[in-house]
């Protein structure tokens, strides 16, 4: 069995680095729930404006959140549809781990595998 994607396996790359850090998944989490201004994300860690725009910029490259402006303020929101292929990717993920499981477990009892 194997994993394919709709996209491009640098993209699958992007995703997994985005995902791999708890600020952004913590960020994700924020801006599935709502709409959020880069500031006011920023008020909530114990970082800088600047690192927290960098990891906005990471989740924005893997296309997890967009970011707009609105008069000066830079707003993030979540994109929905792409969570929603990674979700999948994951799902077949779990798939193909739960087989080879299934297979391991024939292999170490000796019975076939179906």
């Amino acid at each position: 069995m194997v994993v394919d994607f709709t996209v491009g396996q640098a993209d699958v790359d992007r995703v997994f680095h985005a995902l791999a850090d708890a600020t952004r998944r913590d960020i994700l989490t924020r801006v599935i729930g709502e709409e959020q201004s880069v500031s006011a994300l920023a008020r909530r860690y114990a970082m800088s404006l600047p690192a927290v725009q960098k990891h906005v910029g990471v989740l924005e490259s893997a296309g997890l959140v967009q970011k707009l402006r609105r008069g000066r303020e830079a707003r993030v929101s979540a994109e929905l549809e792409r969570i929603r292929l990674v979700r999948e990717l994951l799902d077949r993920y779990e798939q193909l781990w739960r087989h080879r499981v299934v297979a391991m477990d024939h292999l170490l009892t000796d019975r076939p595998a179906k």
